[in-house]
């Protein structure tokens, strides 16, 4: 073994250990977001599909609160130690695509100094398997091209199956290596080989799962999501917004290097002792063209390609070699500068900084949980009524409820969960008071009381006002068809 090699292996688990750790402890902290709080919902009631996205994201959150509990930290464990992973597993794919292991080792530690890595590689959402997942399919991959054994097309197929049961971004996996495989000197012949072909198989089969559970309930995962490719009309504005979005989220530093290294990476394609940085270039590049003309007609949330960034990190250490010595020390000073404060303030209760302040966003539900059973009992309301399906699990990871709590529209996100509870009676609905209207509840109520505010937080703002209204005398069956929301009704 060359010592020098075992060395260097080791400062790569070195960065992605440290960087666990630090995000361990902040995981511990930080109260849940609404969305981490629904998804621990759907760990309460583990099955093959949801709504909103394929499953893997519940089966983590189980087993992390098998081992810390139903707490934060448990609902993020397996999330953030998948990041972790994800970080080594780009310093290593840089290795054996053929970078020297300074740049392997910038490329891990600047995958953590885009923002949203930075940000979010501690949250329990979907984004986190599927990079792991994606990040671990590329380097199946590079063994193959490495060793050329063609049995690691196996292990790329499996990965990119658990990406897809991640979410469906992970289906972008299969044109992207087949564009590069056209790239690719000799990457065409490697499809008269069965091993792609296997692979693919078992991406199927390890996909399967959710397909099957789509199947039985109405294809509701692929209607919701695969609703969106078609569009409706073109909305040009979103498509700025999109690419200046991506440009500060990647780093912007970060952004130029990766411009960079993508310009060389094409330049260096069939020059046969070249860095294959092409690979995780290529394969993201399906991925990365559906969202910009996703762009074009409807908005693209932030974090939706930050699969691709561990591609675009690579990229960015490759150009860095030839960068300025500043520019180089810069990226990882503002990702992981920048972001460790803003972490630091969303796990402690100070400083306030005004109604705008994102920290609001996740403080004060224990407390407001409190407020709102003290307000149901005094009401004598048998349940209690929310519009968004964040406020539901918000209050019900905070446990001071002792009384159902049902989101009273969009009900097909629970499956017959809450079947047992009984609305006929009063109940206290409530929601932000921006979005919660008496005339919206008298659709589905013949008595709508309202009982004033309730601000968490001590915000003042927008984002933690709530109306509350006391309901009875329902005009339709709440629990099993949900209440309009206007323009429902004819």
């Amino acid at each position: 073994m060359n010592p020098g090699a075992g060395a260097a292996r080791g400062r790569l688990v070195l960065i992605a250990a440290g960087l666990t750790a630090v995000r361990l402890l902040a995981a511990g902290l930080i109260p849940l977001t609404e969305d981490e709080a629904y998804y621990r919902l759907w760990a309460q009631h583990l099955q093959a599909g949801y709504l909103d996205h394929p499953p893997m994201i519940a089966w983590w959150i189980r087993l992390g609160e098998l081992v810390a509990g139903d707490t934060a930290l448990g609902a993020r464990l397996l999330p953030t130690l998948a990041t972790g992973l994800t970080t080594w597993l780009v310093g290593d794919l840089a290795r054996r695509l053929g970078l020297a292991q300074a740049t392997a080792e910038r490329a891990a530690l600047w995958y953590n100094a885009t923002f949203t890595v930075a940000l979010g590689g501690l949250l329990a959402t979907p984004d986190t398997p599927a990079c792991l997942f994606w990040t671990l399919s590329l380097w199946c991959l590079a063994r193959r091209w490495e060793r050329g054994d063609g049995r690691w097309w196996l292990g790329a197929g499996l990965a990119a199956g658990l990406s897809c049961l991640s979410k469906y971004s992970g289906l972008f996996l299969a044109p992207g290596v087949f564009m590069w495989l056209l790239a690719t000197p000799r990457g065409l012949a490697e499809l008269k080989r069965p091993w792609p072909w296997l692979a693919a198989a078992l991406a199927l089969l390890a996909f399967a799962p959710n397909v099957a559970w789509n199947a039985t309930h109405g294809w509701l995962t692929f209607d919701k999501q695969f609703g969106r490719v078609g569009g409706h009309g073109l909305h040009l504005a979103d498509a700025p917004e999109f690419l200046g979005a991506q440009f500060l989220l990647l780093n912007p530093l970060l952004a130029v290097f990766a411009a960079r290294g993508t310009a060389r990476a094409w330049r260096d394609r069939r020059t046969a002792d070249a860095p294959r940085v092409l690979l995780p270039l290529a394969v993201a590049a399906p991925f990365l063209l559906y969202l910009t003309v996703h762009s074009l007609h409807d908005r693209v949330q932030g974090h939706w390609p930050v699969p691709a960034f561990g591609a675009l990190a690579l990229a960015a250490a490759f150009a860095a070699e030839s960068g300025p010595v500043w520019m180089r020390r810069a990226v990882p000073a503002l990702g992981l500068g920048l972001s460790a404060l803003l972490l630091a303030h969303l796990a402690t209760p100070w400083p306030r900084l005004g109604p705008s302040d994102p920290a609001l966003h996740l403080r004060g539900w224990p407390a407001f949980a409190r407020a709102v059973e003290a307000e149901r009992r005094a009401q004598g309301a048998a349940w209690v009524g929310v519009l968004s399906y964040g406020v539901a699990a918000q209050l019900d990871f905070a446990g001071a409820v002792r009384a159902p709590v049902v989101q009273i529209q969009d009900r097909d996100r629970y499956f017959g969960w809450q079947a047992s509870a009984d609305l006929s009676g009063p109940g206290l609905v409530l929601d932000l008071e921006r979005r919660l209207k008496a005339v919206e509840l008298q659709r589905c109520f013949g008595v709508v009381q309202p009982l004033g505010i309730i601000d968490r937080a001590g915000g003042r703002s927008r984002w933690t006002r709530y109306a509350l209204f006391r309901v009875s005398a329902p005009k339709r069956d709440v629990l099993r068809q949900g209440c309009a929301k206007s323009g429902d009704e004819p």
